[in-house]
């Protein structure tokens, strides 16, 4: 089953989440990646508990809605995490474009006190 199909059952049969009570679809966005474990923890737990309890091979509409709950639940930890890979690797760009900055700043320092009095004055009167 697709991400899109499992988001359309989850919505359509207003399936919750074991979180503090119950949580819905909307509400697992705004959990942390350590929260979204223990829902998935639970979560596996039933479904493993329902595996070894059944004789018959056929899914029921509890096997079906725990693997939506699970695909769900992996889904939006994968999200979650993606996005935090790819803030961190925001941030070190920025923190090695800022140092490449500074530098580039620190030369043309350089540059400019290496030039002769009567290029300072030519410069000065450039700019006035």
């Amino acid at each position: 089953m697709d991400k899109e199909e499992m988001f359309i059952q989850a919505s359509r049969q207003k399936i919750r989440f074991p979180y503090k009570g119950t949580a819905s679809v909307e509400d697992l966005w705004d959990l942390p990646v350590t929260e979204l474990d223990k829902i998935f923890k639970q979560l596996n737990a039933e479904a493993k508990k329902m595996q070894e309890e059944s004789l018959l091979e056929t899914k029921s509409d509890e096997d079906k809605k725990l693997a939506v709950q699970i695909g769900i639940v992996k889904y939006i930890v994968s999200v979650k995490l993606e996005e935090k890979k790819a803030a961190e690797m925001e941030r070190e760009r920025k923190k090695q474009k800022q140092k490449i900055m500074s530098i580039l700043a620190s030369k043309q320092d350089e540059a400019l006190k290496d030039k002769s009095i009567e290029e300072l004055e030519k410069m000065l009167g450039e700019l006035e």
